[in-house]
């Protein structure tokens, strides 16, 4: 940075502090936050004049928003710390945070693959090895790659002969990726370089001679954060060739919103594209036959009437998981050579649980389902009767069970609120589960409870809640509790081993999960009543799980702190907004805040499946009724709340973020703080290094240690 520009953000960062409100809020002395400009900017909404005075804080790259966010983090970090305890917070977390961790290894070509970080590194490293029984050898340490492991591996795919990998490179936590291909005997890079990719991965050819991966074109210079994408194409790359000269397999561009995933069948003899609609969860599915030069692709379910996951094929028979007449979800057969949905042969029908995801594997379907909200697994032969189930060691998570249909052997990890991710491998044959990597954390498991309990909504649904905290604890109301929550998009939230939560309990605190509509917990049914012009059902859920802590004993609204993330930082503020009597502090984090236009930036078009538009005259009645940014009232008593964004968040862009603590710190009428953490080199939370992550969950806890008075 120049000196005359260090002078003009030095003075603009002054011309923003020069008018402040001081609002006393600890006993260190008055928390002085920025009086942040406004402009006259009005929208006029089916009739509806709507006031946008923060417009200006949606340019991030403006020399008045770089001297606001240097104000706000200004008042933020010294704020956090004089509280005594956040040193010793980040000092505990470090030290638990310090153990290894594995991923769930696969194989092809003849090697095994998976992924490790040996404790604190900033982010995984990427190991292979011949044998079980060999020490493994690094193939990608993406922590050389940056000083400050901003630079993270966002994906990956392994050749069919094993001599290959292509693989993606994410800066600063971006969704833009940057491809490249590496030997992987000599671990030398070859000179093949992909550009502007962004939700894509890549796959192989059966011949290893170049793969097909998804890109959009070029944004305009100034527009890569905050852009629209639009127009996504499906290519080849032919190793050894410029990325100009790459193949064009498929684009629609009477369809700017359709997206494309391409990947080649075990057998290398198709193409299968799945075709997205944004966040819709209704698919389309074509395949393009390679063993034809001449072939074109052909459209084989193109409706978009429900949601269809390829599984394998054995010749021209496709295997589907699906929820088309089966909600919860069920695996089907199509033959390509008659594709007619009355010659569609079921294979797996609809369970009482849900299906979540299938793969044929040792001759047999492998199924992972769900069932009140933690995993099941089963396995069907291929005529779809039930062989078996495997047996975990108790309501958790587990995934992986990847391989190909020959293959007997596979590896999964499983874990739950009290036990850190462990990898087992699986024997298809012996029905055998033996540990491959068992990681050791410094405490004790039996010191902690989970339990999961079911509560009413206020409609009366039933929605299930898991718990967990210290043994003994006294139920007094006095519990420093943290409530957890997402409800969208279909995403279901899983138990899972959390060194952060770890740390919240040992300082005396609960914590809670509430699996609310809107996920994926039960199927199309549980997402659909959570979208759309019933996300009113999503706060009440969450809400009535506040209530229900309370109720029960667990907390009061002055001990409970409740948090989100994206999706879930929308959450947690309009929860906050609806109800600033039912808590003590909110975190909402890289939240979506402005409902009206969220769908203008970056790939926020594509949530208006789960939100609905703000263009459609009812939906947007609904969304300005419970928008964040829009229903904040002047004076409100509303409780401590500490925003979380980055400067290079290109998923939920950090306007959201900023124009919301803008408004609720003019119109907080209590005493409580409103702050805003703005990250910087880091984005929606993808790829963040270890290090931040550390500093950024102690900022959380001492925030939530001194607003709960914890300790």
């Amino acid at each position: 940075m120049t000196a005359l520009r260090k002078l003009t953000v030095l003075t603009l960062a002054l011309l923003v502090l020069a008018g402040c409100k001081t609002t006393v809020t600890y006993p260190e002395g008055p928390l002085v936050y920025p009086e942040t400009r406004k402009c006259d900017q009005v929208d006029v909404y089916h009739g509806v004049q709507v006031a946008d005075p923060y417009r200006w804080l949606e340019d991030p790259d403006s020399e008045e928003t770089r001297a606001w966010v240097e104000a706000q983090n200004e008042v933020t970090f010294g704020y956090l710390e004089q509280i005594p305890a956040r040193q010793k917070i980040r000092e505990r977390i470090t030290k638990l945070w310090d153990y290894e961790k594995y991923g769930v290894p696969f194989k092809e070509g003849g090697r095994y693959f998976f992924r490790k970080n040996d404790g604190l590194q900033n982010q995984f490293v990427l190991y292979t090895m011949r044998s079980l029984g060999e020490e493994p050898r690094v193939l990608l340490d993406p922590n050389k790659l940056s000083e400050d492991g901003t630079v993270s591996l966002s994906g990956y795919s392994i050749s069919k002969d094993g001599r290959l990998m292509a693989y993606g490179l994410s800066s600063a936590g971006s969704d833009w990726q940057e491809w490249f291909v590496r030997d992987i005997a000599t671990g030398e890079d070859l000179p093949d370089h992909i550009e502007w990719v962004k939700f894509s991965s890549a796959s192989w050819s059966l011949d290893s001679a170049g793969f097909f991966y998804s890109a959009y074109d070029p944004p305009e210079e100034g527009t890569e954060y905050e852009g629209v994408n639009y127009y996504q194409k499906l290519y080849y790359h032919q190793l050894g060739t410029p990325q100009a000269e790459d193949i064009l397999v498929y684009e629609r561009p009477d369809q700017k919103e359709w997206g494309f995933s391409g990947s080649v069948t075990d057998d290398g003899r198709y193409l299968i594209i799945r075709v997205d609609q944004g966040t819709k969860r209704e698919n389309c599915v074509f395949y393009k036959d390679l063993e034809d030069s001449d072939a074109q692709v052909v459209e084989l379910l193109k409706d978009f009437d429900a949601e269809y996951s390829f599984i394998d094929n054995v010749g021209p028979v496709f295997f589907f998981r699906t929820d088309a007449d089966a909600p919860r979800g069920r695996v089907i057969a199509i033959d390509i050579n008659s594709p007619a949905k009355s010659s569609w042969r079921e294979v797996v029908p609809q369970a009482r649980e849900t299906l979540v995801s299938v793969n044929l594997l040792g001759r047999k379907f492998v199924a992972n389902y769900l069932a009140d909200a933690h995993t099941q697994i089963k396995m069907f032969d291929k005529a779809g009767r039930l062989v078996r189930e495997v047996e975990l060691p108790g309501l958790g998570r587990a995934g992986g069970f990847g391989g190909k249909r020959h293959e007997t052997e596979t590896f999964y990890s499983y874990t739950s609120f009290g036990v850190p991710s462990t990898v087992y491998r699986y024997d298809m044959d012996t029905e055998e589960s033996t540990v491959f990597r068992r990681p050791q954390v410094d405490f004790d498991p039996d010191l902690y409870v989970t339990k999961q309990v079911f509560y009413h909504s206020k409609d009366g649904t039933r929605v299930p809640m898991f718990i967990t905290h210290k043994k003994g604890i006294t139920l007094d109301g006095n519990n420093p509790t943290y409530l957890y929550g997402y409800g969208g998009f279909n995403v279901p939230l899983l138990p899972r081993f959390s060194v952060a939560k770890l740390v919240w309990m040992e300082m005396g605190g609960v914590c809670a999960t509430a699996n609310i509509r809107g996920g994926g917990e039960y199927g199309r049914e549980w997402h659909v009543a959570g979208m759309r012009l019933k996300r009113q059902n999503v706060f009440d859920d969450f809400i009535a799980a506040a209530e229900w802590l309370i109720d029960n004993g667990y907390t009061r609204p002055e001990k409970l702190g409740i948090a989100g993330g994206s999706n879930g930082g929308l959450l947690v503020a309009a929860c906050m907004i609806q109800r600033p009597d039912l808590f003590g502090a909110v975190l909402p984090a890289v939240g979506v805040l402005d409902m009206l236009r969220f769908s203008k930036f970056t790939i926020g078009w594509a949530w208006v499946s789960d939100y609905g538009s703000p263009d459609d005259p009812e939906e947007f009645k609904a969304l300005y009724a419970y928008s964040p940014l829009h229903n904040l009232e002047q004076g409100t008593h509303y409780p401590a709340c500490m925003l979380t964004t980055a400067d290079h968040d290109d998923r939920v862009v950090p306007a959201h973020s900023f124009k919301f603590a803008a408004a609720i710190q003019e119109a907080q009428g209590g005493t409580a703080p409103v702050i805003i953490r703005i990250e910087t080199k880091a984005g929606h939370g993808g790829g963040k290094p270890t290090a931040k992550i550390i500093e950024e969950v102690a900022d959380e806890w001492a925030f939530l240690v001194r607003t709960l008075g914890v300790g």
